[in-house]
Parts: structure tokens; C-alpha cells; sequence
């Protein structure tokens, strides 16, 4: 199927690795110019140069909002107009919802929320202006049924959905669209690291705790980030036109709600 977005233009964030790279694989397969962002400036152009050889990688810490503008200004200079945003970044450390610092929330808040605003904010006024925009943003399972542990990522992966499905209403007539995807337990190194935590904390070996955890998924396995990229593509797509405001898991089954 062709997809009909070949030369847009799109901005991962994260996407020098693990489910940002699935998806900004599966864009540049569908002839997508692709720009990718990750804290590391050489691992970041390594991975552009490995997935298309008009793909183009930034250095970007979502931590120092200081840095945003700069950033974007840079961006539209070098690269062009964003037609496709993948909001993307790493999960928080788990912790007890009972011993969060007041400076552990507002730093979380800072990277997982008020980025993603910003930037969105920067890029949406020419989405609206050209009357096609794709606003992606990568969360968890957890915004329908919290991870024990998680607390952060529980909480404001939720805030974010909120302010996601007010926007995607507002702006549905400009042609813009704007839905989340839902990870499960997905094979990238976040994954392996709860794995290892746990093996570690149980005293057995990670393969032990490796299968236990698909056991509990109905298809058996842990997804692919080949197979994320490859559903937001299609949220990308000319196809999905009529889609916005959703919130897709991809999950293998793993969560038991329809809803």
C-alpha cells in the first residue's frame, strides 16, 4: 500500500534507537525526508545514516528546554518545514508513588510534558497553514492501566493524553491529526532493563524472567520495533485522514480492555 506521504518531511524525536528508530525506519521506507533527534550527536547521525541517505540526525536533550528554540530555529534551516511530529523520549526510573520528591516531578514534567508542548506548539501553526499535519506522540499502556512502579510515567503520560485529545479536536479541520500509540512490552533495551531488574531482585537468570513476561502476552512474544514503526506509519499515512484523537495500543494483546 502506498502510504501517499513520500516527501513529506518528518521529526522523531528519539529516534536514534530503539521504537523511535522503528518508526522513523518505517517513515523513511514510505519515502519520508526524515530528521531524528537523540542525546548523542554521533549516534544520532550514525542512525540517520543508516536508515536513509536523506535522513538527517540532531542532537537533542529534551531536559534542557533552554535549548528548544535554538533547536527548531536550527531545524527549519537546515532540514524544512515539519509536516509529521513523533513526540518520543525515554520512560522515567520507576518509584513508589508514596516517595516522590517534589524536584523528581517537576523534572519529569519538564522532559515528558512541557516539550512536547513546546515543540508542538512551534511546528503546529504551519501544519494548520499548509492544511496537513500528523502529530504522533509514543506513550504506554500504562495511560489505561498503570504499571505498578511506574508512578511518574503513569501520571504524566496521562496529562500528556489529556492535553493530546483536547488538541486533536481542535484542530481536525485544519487537516491535522494528532493520536497516540501505546507500547507494550516491546523488544528494546527499556524492556531488557525491567527484565534485568527483576531477574537481578529475584535471584534468577534474565532468559527465566524474559519468558515469564511473554508467557502473559496472548501472541507469546515481545513486538518488534520494526512492527511499531510500521503502525505509525500508517497513522502518518494519507489513509488515515479520518483517525484522530485515539490512543492505539500495540501490545501484543497484553491489555485485557477494548477501550
Amino acid at each position: 500500500m502506498d502510504l501517499g506521504i513520500a516527501g513529506k518531511r518528518a521529526l522523531v524525536l528519539g529516534g536514534s534507537k530503539g521504537l523511535g528508530r522503528g518508526i522513523a525506519e518505517a517513515l523513511a521506507s514510505e519515502g519520508v525526508l526524515v530528521a531524528l533527534t537523540g542525546r548523542d550527536a554521533d549516534l544520532s547521525a550514525k542512525a540517520a545514516t543508516e536508515i536513509a541517505p536523506s535522513a538527517r540526525g540532531y542532537a537533542l536533550d529534551l531536559s534542557k528546554p533552554e535549548s528548544l528554540d535554538g533547536f527548531l530555529d536550527h531545524l527549519e534551516a537546515d532540514f524544512g518545514t515539519i509536516d509529521i511530529l513523533v513526540l518520543n523520549g525515554g520512560g522515567p526510573p520507576p518509584s513508589p508513588a508514596s516517595e516522590i520528591a517534589p524536584e523528581f516531578w517537576r523534572a519529569q514534567f519538564e522532559t515528558m510534558v512541557l516539550s512536547g508542548m513546546r515543540i508542538t506548539g512551534r511546528l503546529l501553526p504551519g501544519m494548520r497553514a499548509r492544511r496537513f499535519g500528523r502529530i504522533i506522540s509514543v506513550a504506554s499502556t500504562s495511560i489505561r492501566e498503570p504499571i505498578a512502579g511506574l508512578t511518574a510515567s503513569n501520571s504524566l503520560r496521562s496529562a500528556v493524553a489529556g492535553w493530546l485529545k483536547t488538541l486533536a479536536g481542535e484542530v481536525a479541520a485544519d487537516g491535522v491529526t494528532v493520536n497516540m500509540l501505546l507500547p507494550g512490552r516491546l523488544a528494546t533495551d527499556r524492556t531488557l532493563s525491567f527484565d534485568r531488574i527483576d531477574a537481578e531482585s529475584e535471584g534468577v537468570d534474565i532468559a527465566t524472567v524474559a519468558a515469564r513476561s511473554q508467557r502473559e502476552i496472548p501472541l507469546g512474544r515481545y513486538g518488534t520495533p520494526a512492527e511499531f514503526g510500521a503502525a505509525a506509519a500508517f497513522l502518518a499515512s494519507r489513509q488515515a485522514a479520518y483517525i484522530t484523537g485515539i490512543a492505539l495500543p500495540v501490545d501484543g494483546g497484553l491489555s485485557r480492555s477494548m477501550l
